[in-house]
């Protein structure tokens, strides 16, 4: 049937009094703060979520938010960030904020969207977040209130007694009125909204996108491509009885959408372990015994998550768990192999981004998998493989495994994807299909392989990084002619940060000192350089750009190579060559052990770059 007949909801909040008619006393939500399988968890059924989002919603209207006004949260994973998601969503539009951002960052935000509200945590020990969002919050003159959030609730026994003796003195001041979140919300009535909520397909939220570089953009989404989301969740794979263990950010669209908006609509149940998800104390540690814990079906991780829990025995009963969806970006093939054989757990991987509101492409959870694809397009989602112009026109449509820039049509694309206007003119080619700047393929049954990323952005675990970021800072030293950043392959983040300096003649500088000097410009951490390398020119094209296919080149072959002899391995990268369909590719040539040699194969099984062992006799052996 068309699209506009599958749903019965036009908003998050109707669907949310659906879903609690249908499943009212069966859990929604539950949280730890502490990541032990002992600590204290509070749980929310349906009812009680749905009087809290209710609530919440009421308190934003009193607040003075209105139908295209911004309800913005900088916090962690906590319950009182998914109920904010729903609420701001219904009393105007909510804006999702990356914690870890810096304040000069948040600010932009906040004025790009004129936030009117911004919800983030009170000071406590060991977070500097609420000093960073006061210092961000004066920088933002329309944010007239402050809700904050107290995760003291969340402890008990003596910690709960310690936390106001330990919380830190606040260091910043702004302008807004602050609040306490469940006071005002004890204030608010629950069982209606005292407001009659916009109807029609409205912008009910903004993402930002491209975090680290410099000026995040803002992605704006539809209700009908938020509850899209939800609907391919319920569809494919999830019902009331599922448990969702979801250690990934809120403020990202993969846990907003494709896992809480999934809840939304089949009742599925989403499990927060911890404020930090995979980055809180303790999370890997007690992985297992978490999901023993909660009775876990289904695991959303992404592969440096699950690198790391390799390095962990499976020190629990999970025989509840029945598929982990995996993504942000690619998983190498041995890491595949293991965690299936260490966990009894079939992995899939799917792909999406922020501005098609998230879900693309995933395999089938039921289905054939094609490990090293992201799958097969989901229901109503039209992918493409084109050549585009400058402008934005098609050149022609790619043929079946030739690849090109994968482009799409879906529920979650709309003509108004950013807040600048600017910055849509020549984000669609023909047709109204929006260009990724991924490139890809797509088999003969239909299934999209990924092989580049026209945008050129470092993906680093899943975390966007301009590499413009890393070169502005690198040329704003005055020694440095010229400066490429590109992704090194990383078999825990998929992808770091390395970049290449070619000097001003005459000039010499060591790489530590260059490195230094970015360090001092307050880039985030991630986007730090893991290694910088002068050399005596960097390759350039005709026409004076930095050719850094040469660059990512010479970092497989410098990574790949340093892993082979820590490995105890003689066999060496001969060359890096370009595949038309596994993009680029090492070429090892075998040592003492010939193409047999496991220690080689075990050292470069797990990095996500292609490659392939070359014999003298005859082709290369993939």
């Amino acid at each position: 049937m068309p699209w506009s007949e599958r749903l019965h909801a036009s908003s998050l909040y109707d669907q949310l009094v659906l879903t609690t008619e249908r499943f009212p006393g069966r859990p929604a939500l539950t949280f730890q703060l502490r990541s032990r399988p002992s600590d204290k968890v509070v749980t929310l059924d349906w009812t009680t979520f749905r009087a809290d989002v209710t609530r919440a919603a009421n308190l934003f209207r009193r607040l003075g938010v209105g139908d295209g006004d911004t309800v913005a949260f900088v916090l962690p994973n906590t319950i009182e960030t998914a109920v904010t998601i729903l609420a701001g969503s219904t009393a105007g539009i909510v804006m999702p904020i990356n914690p870890l951002l810096p304040p000069e960052h948040i600010a932009h935000l906040l004025r790009d969207a004129g936030a009117r509200v911004v919800v983030t945590l009170t000071p406590f020990p060991k977070s500097d977040l609420a000093d960073r969002v006061a210092e961000a919050v004066a920088l933002a003159p329309d944010v007239r209130t402050v809700v904050e959030v107290d995760l003291r609730r969340y402890l008990s026994g003596a910690l709960r007694i310690l936390v106001p003796l330990l919380r830190p003195r606040r260091r910043v001041s702004h302008h807004a009125e602050t609040v306490d979140f469940w006071s005002a919300l004890g204030r608010e009535r629950g069982d209606a909204l005292d407001f009659v909520e916009t109807k029609g397909d409205r912008i009910c939220a903004r993402f930002h996108t491209g975090g680290t570089t410099g000026l995040p953009k803002l992605a704006q989404h539809r209700a009908s491509g938020i509850l899209y989301n939800g609907w391919c969740g319920a569809s494919y794979a999830f019902t009331e009885a599922d448990v969702l263990l979801c250690p990934l950010p809120l403020f990202h669209v993969f846990a907003a959408y494709p896992v809480l908006a999934s809840c939304l609509l089949s009742g599925a149940s989403m499990v927060m372990p911890t404020p930090m998800g995979y980055r809180g104390d303790g999370v890997l540690d007690n992985f297992w015994k978490l999901i023993e814990r909660h009775r876990v079906t289904f695991l959303i991780a992404v592969p440096t998550a699950v690198a790391a829990l390799m390095q962990r025995k499976v020190d629990a009963d999970v025989s509840t768990l029945r598929l982990a969806i995996c993504g942000s970006s690619a998983m190498p093939v041995e890491l595949f192999r293991r965690f299936e054989e260490a966990a009894g757990v079939t992995v899939i991987e799917g792909y999406g981004m922020t501005e098609a509101t998230c879900l693309v492409a995933v395999n089938p959870p039921f289905g054939e998998r094609r490990v090293g694809s992201v799958g097969l397009p989901v229901p109503y989602t039209e992918v493409r493989i084109l050549h585009c112009d400058s402008e934005g026109r098609v050149v022609r449509t790619c043929g079946t495994e030739e690849v090109g820039e994968i482009c799409l049509r879906a529920p979650g694309v709309h003509a108004e994807i950013y807040t600048d206007p600017r910055l849509n003119r020549k984000t669609f080619a023909d047709g109204g299909f929006l260009r990724t700047g991924d490139l890809g393929r797509l088999d003969a049954e239909g299934y999209l392989w990924i092989t580049g990323r026209a945008k050129d952005l470092i993906i680093r675990g899943g975390h966007n990084i301009d590499p413009a970021v890393i070169e502005e800072a690198l040329m704003r030293h005055p020694h440095v002619a010229f400066a490429g950043a590109i992704g090194q392959p990383d078999p825990l983040s998929g992808e770091v940060p390395a970049a290449y300096v070619e000097l001003v003649a005459g000039e010499s500088i060591e790489p530590e000192a260059l490195i230094a000097h970015v360090r001092a410009q307050a880039l985030e951490p991630a986007a730090l350089p893991k290694h910088l390398e002068i050399l005596p020119e960097l390759p350039k094209t005709a026409v004076g750009k930095i050719f850094k296919p040469d660059l990512r080149r010479r970092a497989i072959t410098r990574v790949f190579d340093a892993a082979l002899a820590a490995a105890g391995s003689e066999a060496r990268v001969t060359e890096v060559v370009e595949d038309r369909r596994r993009g680029l590719v090492a070429r090892i040539r075998p040592g003492a052990g010939g193409p047999d040699d496991a220690a080689a194969a075990g050292a470069l099984g797990g990095f996500a770059v292609a490659w392939e062992w070359v014999r003298p006799e005859g082709p290369a052996d993939p």
